[in-house]
This record gives C-alpha cells, structure tokens and sequence, in this order.
C-alpha cells in the first residue's frame, strides 16, 4: 500500500520528524539548537506524557525451515535474513514512536503454537497485534490456514497482517476483509512496518489524549465512545482569568517579533494587537499544562462579540505549527480531527467553513486561523499575511497563502466512530475583501464529487498531501467507519 501517492513531493507519513522525536523524548531543549523552533519558549514543555506504552505483539507465521524450494516466495528468499530484517524494521519504528514491542522469534509452524497464541492474546490481550506472513508454498504447511485462523479468534485487538510481495495471490486475500479492526497490507514496501506501528500508537494515544474545551461554566470530562478520547470540560472565565496574569515577557515579545519579521505583510494589526495575541497562546498553553491536556479548544466567538478577549487566531495557529491543536468554537470534532492528523502524518489540518461554488462546482473553506508549516511541523513555513479576525476586525487573524495545484485531503471526525474523507486540490487563494468571510480562505476542486452543494460536514479539515488511504487503513484498524466526502 502507498501511504502518501505524493510522497517524493511531499513528506511521507512513514518518516518521523524532528517535532515528533522531541516530543517523543521530552527534550525539547534540544530545539533551539536544532533550528526548530523560531524562538526559544519555557512553554514549550514536551506534551504530557500518556499512561504505559502500548504493548504490541509481532508474530511470524511459516514453516520452521531454512530454505524453500520452488514455488512463492521462491528459493531465493533467505527465510531467517527476512525475518531479521522484518525485526529490525519493527524494532527501531517502535523505539521512535514509543511502542512497549514484543517479537516473537519462533515462528507459528504449527496448530499448536497458533493455539497457544490465541489463548495468550485472550488472557492478556495487547494493544496491537502484528502477523507476517512469509510463506506461500510449502509442502504439507498452509500458511493462510493458520493466518486466516489467527485473524478470526484474536477477539477485538486491532490487526495488522502484513503480507510482503511473495505471500500471497488474490485468492489468499479474500477471507481477511471486512473483519473488524483488521487491516491487511499486502505490498512489497517492507517500511510499511513501520507506519503499521505508528498506527498502534495512534490508537493508544487518541485514546489517552484530552482535550481541554474552554466553555460553559462547570468542570466535566467526557470520555468518547469508540475513538476514546477525553474531553475535558472547563469555565470560559479561567482564560478571562489567566489572560489578566500574563506579563509582557522576554517569550511574549520574541513571539510577536517573529510574526511580525516574518509576514509577507501586515494589513490592520498594531503592535500592541501582536503583542496581546502572544498573550493568548501562553494563556492556551498554561491552561493545558494545568490541566494536564494535550489539545486545546474554545467557545471563541461568544467571548469576542462581546469584547471580553481578543480572538485567539494567532495562537491557535501557533499550537498547529507546533504540533499541538487549537480549534474554535469548542469544535470537539475538529479538535479530535487535528490530533488524529498530527499523530498520523506530522502535519497540520485546516479547520475550514464549506462554502460551495456552484459556478465552479467546487469547494471554498475560510477560516480565520490556519497552521504556516503545512508541509509538516519541521517544514518551512509557508507565506502568511497578518489581518485582523474578520468577523470583528479586531485582533490578530492568519491569511496563509495555500500553494496552488496541491493536492490536498478532505477529513472530518464524526463522533462518536465514523469520518467523512476524500480528496481535491488547491485552485486558488481568495482575498478578503473584496470576498466576505474569514482570512484564509482556499477553494478546492475535489475529486469525485458531482455536485458541491453534497459535501458532508461541517469543519472539515484541509490537509497537505493525499492522505485517502492511510486514513483508511488507520479506521479499518480501529474501528471507525469511513463515509466518502
């Protein structure tokens, strides 16, 4: 399976970046001396750590030989070389992406080892479980046999059957699909692996990650169905609160110093308007530390129309660019959207209004808060004008200049278990004015659509690259239904 059909243009999901391994390994000291980072931050602290890792078992299935004669995978498969390599592969994707991983070295040449594989996964299931096929042909050993009898008793622990190009025809493929939470990845791509354990991950982490949403006025969580996320429920006044304690810091002034040098240009924004919407991400990130959330998302409008706060435009773009979430409107859906995509790709997503062209029959999506770095967290950025939110022309609001002719990913969270997905490609930047609506805005003409006006949702997110099957195959993983665009 190709995870990313761009990936030469485009950063491939398999890789990991330099945010995620500081984020991965706490250091992120380490990120000034690197260049990540535009300034140096004490708020960026690591984000908090989840519970255990999660356990994942990897497991061989083939005859207990050393050589194969005729048939697939063929002579000159080096059975034990494979197998070393397969190890290694898993090994290292699962120290950078923090996964407790358990390789069994014998293989499953028989009933009785698969037996007794399915009654250990019954009394201690693992987060994930990996099967590699390596055999096609044997005399007297069917493979699929105990593959297919492995996939169907293994209870509800989120599979992966990776078949490497050898192993499998057509044929051997059909007893495996549509079971639940598992995929198969029959490829010839052996790094694969290492997106099937990011994949586990992701899993394990949406379902410790919470979110803090900033409104109403009690403090609740609600824990998810399905994907497992919590959210964290706090009163609006607690930002109105922290804002009043933020000082005019050496941080504050290095952050509203770097958007100021670099913006393409500044359009209505003052200084003191730079300067407060700084403000606002150290108001988003002490409350997150506080709270011990991973995300962050707010009731942002209410507040703005009555003049309590300054839109949190800026800040928010500032989380994404880092790697962390910020979404409006207490959009819990969307905030869940982003985090998903961030842990999967390493890369932002743009909550986006839907306004279908019926001229064009595409779609325009505006928002008055985009992510720069949409390439990836340790992409450069890309250019962006500093505006005022547009719905009040106050604050501080990001334009970001979408590359035109990109393709992009269209994907909304559906709570409690099913995403709306597809794909299209960047048209054209709009202007506002002479155009109404939010800062950022991007039309997007998509792929198999027949009419605009039948695009499903509602902030949806707009993403760099063509992400439709790993998305799929993440879903199919854990249990999450996927309906087209």
């Amino acid at each position: 399976m190709q995870t990313d059909k761009n990936c030469a243009a485009s950063k491939c999901p398999l890789e990991l970046n330099r945010r995620s391994f500081l984020a991965a390994t706490g250091t992120i000291a380490a990120a000034t001396k690197m260049g990540l980072f535009d300034f140096t931050s004490t708020l960026l602290a690591a984000e908090s750590k989840s519970t255990e890792k999660p356990i994942v078992r990897a497991v061989f299935v083939r005859p207990n030989i050393d050589k194969y004669w005729m048939g697939w995978p063929g002579a000159q498969y080096d059975i034990k070389a494979r197998q070393r390599q397969y190890t290694k592969i898993l090994t290292d994707a699962a120290e950078r992406f923090g996964v407790n991983l358990q390789v069994s070295k014998e293989p499953l040449h028989n009933d009785s080892l698969v037996n007794a594989l399915l009654e250990e996964v019954k009394n201690s299931p693992p987060d994930g479980l990996m099967v590699i096929s390596m055999c096609l042909h044997h005399t007297g050993f069917d493979s699929w046999d105990k593959t297919n009898k492995i996939a169907k008793n293994r209870g509800e622990i989120p599979t992966i059957v990776f078949s490497p190009m050898g192993t499998s025809f057509t044929g051997h493929l059909q007893a495996t699909r549509n079971i639940p939470r598992l995929y198969v990845a029959a490829t010839q791509d052996l790094d694969w692996l290492g997106f099937g354990l990011r994949m586990f991950n992701t899993i394990h982490r949406m379902k410790n990650t919470r979110i803090c949403i900033v409104a109403g006025n009690k403090t609740y969580d609600q824990k998810l169905d399905v994907i497992g996320t919590t959210l964290h429920y706090i009163p609006g006044k607690r930002f109105l609160d922290e804002f009043e304690k933020v000082k005019q810091t050496d941080e504050v002034l290095a952050m509203a110093d770097y958007y100021t040098s670099n913006a393409k240009k500044i359009v209505e924004p003052k200084k003191q308007d730079i300067l407060d919407a700084a403000k606002n991400y150290v108001v988003c990130r002490r409350l997150m530390a506080a709270e011990n959330c991973q995300g962050f998302s707010m009731d942002c409008l209410g507040p703005v129309s009555s003049r309590q706060i300054q839109p949190p435009c800026m800040a928010f773009s500032r989380l994404r660019d880092e790697g962390g979430l910020g979404t409006c409107e207490a959009d819990w859906n969307a905030a869940i959207s982003t985090r998903l995509t961030n842990l999967l790709f390493d890369r932002p997503g743009f909550m986006q209004d839907p306004a279908p062209n019926t001229v064009n029959n595409t779609l325009m999506g505006a928002h008055c808060t985009c992510a720069t770095r949409l390439d990836g967290f340790d992409k450069p950025p890309e250019p962006f004008i500093l505006r005022t939110h547009s719905e009040s022309n106050i604050g501080v609001a990001m334009q970001v200049l979408w590359r035109e002719g990109q393709k992009v990913t269209i994907m909304k969270f559906q709570g409690p278990g099913s995403i709306v997905l597809g794909t299209g490609r960047v048209l054209r930047n709009i202007d506002t004015p002479p155009a109404g609506g939010c800062r950022t805005s991007v039309e997007i003409e998509m792929d198999d659509v027949a009419d605009a006006r039948d695009t499903k949702g509602f902030h949806q997110l707009f993403i760099y690259g063509d992400l439709e099957l790993p998305f799929k195959a993440y879903c199919q993983l854990a249990g999450i239904k996927v309906v087209h665009i």
